[in-house]
Order: C-alpha cells, then structure tokens, then sequence
C-alpha cells in the first residue's frame, strides 16, 4: 500500500506546481454553476478539479475520488482499494485579493470513515508553494528549484498565542462568544483571513493555538465539510500532536453521513482544546 500511497503523492505534487502556475494568472470570475455543496463556483474551482481528477483516473491504485466539486463519487478501478477525497482549492474567494489558499487531500484505505485515513496532505499556495503531509507525521515541504524540499516536521506545543473563530458572529451562540472572547482577554492574537488552509497552516507554523468553525444559527451542521476539509486536517494536527474535535467527540470518530455532510470543528494545542470541551460538553 505504502508504494500506491506514494504514486498517489508524486502525481498530486505534480499537478500542484501546475496549479500553482495557474494561479498567477489571476481567474477570479465565476462560472455559472455551484457545486454540490451549494458554493457558487470560480472559473479557478472548475480549472483545478478537472486538473487534480484527471491526474487520479490515471492512477491503477485509486478506487475512486470525490471531489468538492462533483456531487457523486468517481469510480476510477473497481479492483484498487484506495479513495481519494480533495478540495481542489479552499478558500477559493480569496484569490482576486492575493490571499493564500490551498488544495487539501485525504487518501482512505477501504471506505470513507475516519478510521480509514491513512494519509492527508495539503498543499499551500502563497509566497512559496508548500506541502504538508502525514502519515506517521506531519512533514513541512517547500518547492525550490523544480524539487520538494523538506523543511521540518511539525510538533505543536501544548499552548498556543493564536485564535482564528470561523462564522459570522451575529449568528454564534452565545456560549462560543464568550468562548472566543476569553481567548481574547487572554492576549490570544486575532489570525483569520477566511481560508481554512492558510490559517490551519499559520497555527501549525507557530506551534499553537485555536481555530473555530462552530455550529452557528444559519448554519446548524457548520460549513466545513467533513470528508474534504475536516477529516484530513484532524488528521494532520493530530500527528503533529494536537488535536480535532466537534466540542464533544474526536472528530475522526464522527459519522459520515453523505458525501458532501459538513460539521462543527475546533482544531488545536491541547490546553486550547481542553477549554473548547470544557465549554461544550
């Protein structure tokens, strides 16, 4: 499996520089369509979908993908094992104001559950285009003269500095306010640009601190999905020991119920995580 793993990994990579290339040409309109999750799609959505998805039906080791943008699951080779869910381009929005954004993978041996993640990655698209992958560990990479080098593995410290609150707060419940605000009078510092994989990225680079995407009033199962953006990402942060929860349970244990479900996420150092399950529990 480890070899099919890194055949997945190596095509991925490739199509990131690609990617990366791409985006330096500024496709910022929208196309006329939204994806299966409701998003109202970039024309750069659309252009990084078809890049990643053709490269996986490729691959004689991938089962299958889905995909952010597809509503149905892509069968690739009935016979492989391996499935492949990705956001081709998270935090999309953000690229007519030449913010950071990033496309995130979760590689799964079997089925879709959490159980069954074997592998998650991320890359980073800013300054430097940049990989984060785990297996074992969480490992940094940097692309520098046409090769991936490595930068560090990373190890989150108990505590962190950093709080990035996701959702509108007219619509927070009034227990994640004073959640959020506590932090705050803390000194904890304000980092949230509203793409998931620039700040997830920032509060691992620092070593520590808080991101939220509560349950919030106009959206009850919160907005981040789970096979796409939620699972790889608790996968990463806790092999770079911190930890991923919904406020109540292990976010790796939570059930999927769709392709396209999404949940309530908290992902962080351990002390910040301990207060997220303090006030929800």
């Amino acid at each position: 499996m480890e070899k099919n793993i890194e055949e997945i990994l190596e095509v991925l990579k490739a199509k990131a520089v690609v990617l990366s290339e791409m985006l330096k040409e500024r496709l910022a309109g929208y196309s006329d369509i939204n994806n299966a999750s409701g998003d109202h799609v970039l024309k750069i959505d659309m252009k990084a979908d078809l890049l990643f998805g053709e490269a996986l039906k490729t691959l004689k080791c991938v089962k299958g993908y889905v995909s952010e943008e597809q509503p149905n699951f892509v069968d690739v080779n009935k016979d492989a094992s391996l499935i492949v869910t990705f956001d081709p381009l998270d935090g999309s929005s953000l690229v007519d104001s030449n913010l950071s954004i990033g496309s995130i993978f979760g590689i799964y041996e079997g089925g879709l559950k959490g159980e069954n993640l074997v592998t998650a990655l991320y890359f980073i698209y800013g300054p430097r285009l940049e990989l984060v992958v785990a297996k074992k560990e969480a490992k940094h990479y940097v692309y520098v003269d046409k090769e991936w080098k490595f930068i560090q593995d990373f190890k989150m410290e108990s505590k962190g500095k950093l709080n990035s609150p996701g959702g509108t707060q007219k619509y927070w419940d009034k227990k994640h306010k004073e959640l959020i605000d506590s932090f705050f009078a803390r000194g904890y510092r304000l980092r949230y640009s509203g793409g998931m994989v620039a700040d997830l990225h920032q509060i691992l680079c620092k070593k520590g601190g808080i991101f939220s995407y509560p349950a919030t009033s106009d959206a009850k199962s919160g907005k981040l999905r789970i096979l796409f953006e939620v699972f790889p990402f608790a996968f990463i942060y806790e092999k770079a020991g911190g930890e991923a929860s919904d406020g109540k349970k292990r976010l790796l244990d939570i059930e999927v119920p769709s392709l396209h479900a999404s949940t309530p996420c908290f992902f962080g150092s351990k002390v910040e995580m301990k207060e997220v399950s303090d006030v929800y529990r």
